[in-house]
C-alpha cells in the first residue's frame, strides 16, 4: 500500500443479489452504510436494497453512459479522504457491468481498491450447471453474429459461461445444435428469484424444448468444452469464407477445403449458404 493510499480515501467494491434481497453479505451492508457515497448503476435499483436493510446512504448514478466522467469526479473525492462504494444493479460490479473506468482510475490515482465478495450470477451458474467447473471461461453477453458465436463454441476449449437474451437463446442454441448435437449444456434462468429454473441437456434437447417454449428473464448459459473436431471444422469454414471473400465461386472453393480438411463439400457449402441468407436477413 502506497503513501496516498493510507492518506486517502477508498474505492469498497460491492456485489449486491442477482435476485433475492437477502443475499446481500454483512461485510457489504457494514460498507454501504459506512460509505460516503454510494456509485450505483440506477439509484432507484439500489435504493430498493438499502431501504429494504433500512440504510440511508447518498446515491450517486455512475452507468455506462456518463462513467468516464463522473470516475474523475469520484477519484478527487476518494483522494480528499472520502469512501465510495461501487455497486451495480446485480452480482459483482465490472462482470457485463459499469465500474471498469472507476476502478482503473483509482489504481492510477493510488486510490485503495478493496474489493468485497458476494454474489455472482457467473458462478452460480457454473456451479448449477453440472458441467465441470476445474477450466471454464466466461465470455459475457454472446456475440449476435452467426459466424462469430460459431467460431467462439466451436473452439470452446473449456467450460464456456455466457449471458444470453432471452429472444436469442432458441437461435443460440439452434446454432449449438449445428455444431454437436451432443453437446451438453444447461440454461439458467432467473437464478435465485422465485421462477429460478436450471434446464440441462445436450443441445439437440435444449435447442427442441426453447424453440417449442419460448424463454422470460434473465439467462446464463453455461456449455460444456467443445470436442476437438468442432474446432478443426470452424477452421475449415473459416478457410471457405477467405475464399470466397478473395472472389472464389462458392461450391469450388468448398471442394478445395473439403479435400485439405477431409470434411464434406456439400456440407460446408451448405453451412456457408445458411450464414449467408441469415447475414442477408439481418
Amino acid at each position: 500500500m502506497t503513501p496516498a493510499e493510507v492518506a486517502g480515501g477508498r474505492l469498497l467494491v460491492c456485489p449486491t443479489p442477482i435476485g433475492n434481497l437477502r443475499d446481500v453479505t454483512l461485510r457489504v451492508l457494514d460498507a454501504l452504510a459506512a460509505a460516503d457515497a454510494v456509485a450505483c448503476e440506477d439509484t432507484r435499483h439500489t435504493r430498493v436494497l438499502l431501504e429494504r436493510h433500512g440504510i440511508t446512504a447518498s446515491l450517486v448514478s455512475l452507468h455506462e453512459h456518463n462513467e468516464r466522467a463522473r470516475a474523475a469526479e469520484l477519484v478527487a473525492r476518494m483522494r480528499a479522504g472520502e469512501t465510495i462504494a461501487l455497486v451495480s444493479d446485480a452480482g459483482t460490479p465490472l462482470v457485463s457491468d459499469p465500474g471498469f473506468a472507476l476502478v482503473r482510475d483509482c489504481l492510477a490515482a493510488d486510490v485503495a481498491v478493496e474489493v468485497l465478495p458476494g454474489p455472482s450470477a457467473v458462478t452460480t451458474a457454473l456451479v448449477a450447471s453440472g458441467l465441470p467447473a476445474e477450466r471454464w471461461c466466461f465470455v459475457g453477453f454472446l456475440p449476435r453474429k452467426r459466424a462469430e458465436l460459431q467460431r467462439l463454441l466451436a473452439q470452446a476449449a473449456e467450460t464456456l459461461v455466457a449471458f444470453e437474451s432471452p429472444r436469442r437463446l432458441a437461435a443460440t442454441l439452434g446454432v449449438l445444435r449445428e455444431l454437436d448435437p451432443e453437446r451438453p449444456a444447461a440454461v439458467c434462468r432467473e437464478l435465485s428469484k422465485l421462477h429460478e429454473e436450471v434446464c440441462r441437456g445436450t443441445a439437440a434437447e435444449l435447442a427442441a424444448h426453447y424453440a417449442a417454449e419460448a424463454a422470460r428473464g434473465e439467462i446464463v448459459l453455461v456449455i460444456g468444452a467443445a470436442e476437438a473436431g468442432a474446432a478443426s471444422r470452424e477452421d475449415a469454414l473459416a478457410a471457405l469464407r477467405e475464399l470466397v471473400a478473395a472472389g472464389a465461386r462458392p461450391r469450388p472453393a468448398a471442394g478445395v477445403v473439403a479435400r485439405i480438411s477431409g470434411l464434406g463439400a456439400n456440407e460446408l457449402y451448405r453451412e456457408l449458404t445458411r450464414e449467408r441468407e441469415h447475414e442477408h436477413g439481418e
